[in-house]
């Protein structure tokens, strides 16, 4: 039994931790930036601190070894990579820096097959996307967007102003959808086997919905998107790409998948989808986030920190619980609907007309 003292003192050092916190994706982001887990993985295994750094991109000819010191010592500390010791303990013998698990998701991801978090990672710690997070009390005194506060124009506005900021949007949000699409496709092949035509409403360049065409040859692929979205789109095997406007209208087909948005334009958005679905067997897949508040599961904490990276980053986006996504679906025409859990951030839902 812990005494107050004890507790107290528990307390303390867990704020401590949280004040720092942000210290851990900081130095993962610097790994990344330095390409450290792409040297050691084409390197064909562990190496020492020297070696890293002669290997380091664009680096000097004397690089500042003690800082990245520093720098792995925490990140071995945090299971980012692994040091592999001298077994006599002899304080003069080279420490070997190795992959661990964590840091084999932080590889560049050169190839269309490599699944990695790291795009996504120099992305979401951009201080471009850092600087909304420091409005958020604002935002909660005020009103209005965090992104607003901190830029100016909202996020879509400063992407079309900024190629730069739009290129790396691109890469991350590229990078953690085809993660998704592969847990979708590999758990989720009965649920696609009964569908000849599928729409990714607001599918962007059609990189999602080409993933889904490639693994299941039969669907129609339909790639639906703002017009000039669409004009800029790459050419994929089996994918018509489609331009207007979704809350005005969508294509017909047998389903349709739809990504998060406030829960005005879900509604208005599923509305469309419920006039163009076929009398029978039509269902709208939804893949997303359902919030499990008080869960446990492996993705249940990072679905609450995404919600809030919704708040910094977007006009009205949101992540929902199961009960929030059975209003909207009602709302929007879908009475029915199935949750699906896949070994992702995201779940499935299917949605039905009747």
């Amino acid at each position: 039994m812990e005494t107050a003292e004890e507790i107290s003192l528990r307390g303390q050092a867990e704020i401590w931790k949280y004040m720092f916190s942000f210290a851990d994706s900081m130095a993962v982001k610097c790994a990344v930036e330095l390409r450290i887990p792409d040297i050691i993985n084409n390197h064909k295994g562990p190496m020492s601190l020297s070696q890293i750094a002669a290997a380091i991109p664009n680096a000097t000819s004397s690089p500042n070894v003690a800082c990245l010191t520093r720098i792995m010592r925490l990140l071995v500390r945090r299971n980012i990579f692994a040091a592999h010791r001298p077994s006599d303990g002899s304080e003069d013998s080279t420490t070997l820096y190795g992959l661990t698990h964590l840091s084999t998701w932080l590889l560049s991801g050169d190839g269309d097959d490599q699944l990695t978090l790291a795009p996504m990672l120099l992305m979401e710690n951009h201080p471009w996307l850092t600087a909304p997070w420091h409005c958020f009390g604002q935002c909660v005194r005020e009103g209005g967007l965090a992104f607003e506060k901190a830029h100016g124009p909202e996020i879509w506005d400063f992407v079309s102003e900024n190629g730069e900021f739009n290129r790396m949007l691109n890469k991350g949000m590229e990078c953690a959808s085809r993660i998704v699409l592969k847990a979708v496709v590999a758990a989720y092949k009965d649920g696609l086997g009964s569908v000849e035509s599928l729409v990714d409403v607001g599918g962007g360049t059609g990189g999602a919905v080409a993933a889904i065409v490639k693994s299941c040859p039969h669907i129609k692929g339909i790639n639906f998107d703002l017009p000039d979205v669409v004009a800029k789109a790459p050419v994929h095997p089996g994918v018509l790409h489609v331009g207007g406007d979704m809350f005005e209208s969508v294509p017909n087909a047998d389903a349709w998948i739809m990504h998060d948005w406030s829960d005005e334009d879900c509604v208005k958005i599923l509305k469309n989808c419920r006039k163009a679905i076929p009398e029978t067997g039509g269902k709208v897949i939804i893949v997303d986030i359902v919030l499990e508040p008080e869960g446990n599961g492996l993705f249940d904490d990072t679905g609450l920190v995404l919600d809030l990276v919704m708040v910094a980053h977007t006009s009205a986006g949101k992540e929902r619980t199961e009960n929030e996504w059975k209003k909207i679906l009602k709302e929007g025409g879908f009475p029915r609907y199935k949750v699906i859990k896949i070994p992702a951030l995201t779940s499935i839902i299917e949605a039905y007309p009747q």
